[in-house]
């Protein structure tokens, strides 16, 4: 599961990478638009992956240590 959110906040970064430095979203250029249904779904998955991946911030390694 961490794997699969940070790919997905990855993702989502590099898009908004795109939108600030290009004013491309390349989501929406793929699935049709932001308002289209696939690319509201890959939106909102990647806010989900993005709130899963704070947790990474407060978890214990193997050794008992905060990261």
């Amino acid at each position: 599961m961490d794997a699969t959110a940070l790919v997905l906040a990855i993702i989502g970064a590099i898009n908004w990478g795109l939108v600030g430095i290009f004013k491309f979203d390349l989501v929406a250029w793929i699935f049709g638009g932001q308002t289209a249904g696939f690319s509201r779904v890959i939106y909102t998955l990647v806010g989900l992956a993005g709130l899963w991946c704070i947790s990474l911030l407060f978890r214990k390694d193997e050794l008992g240590e905060k990261n």
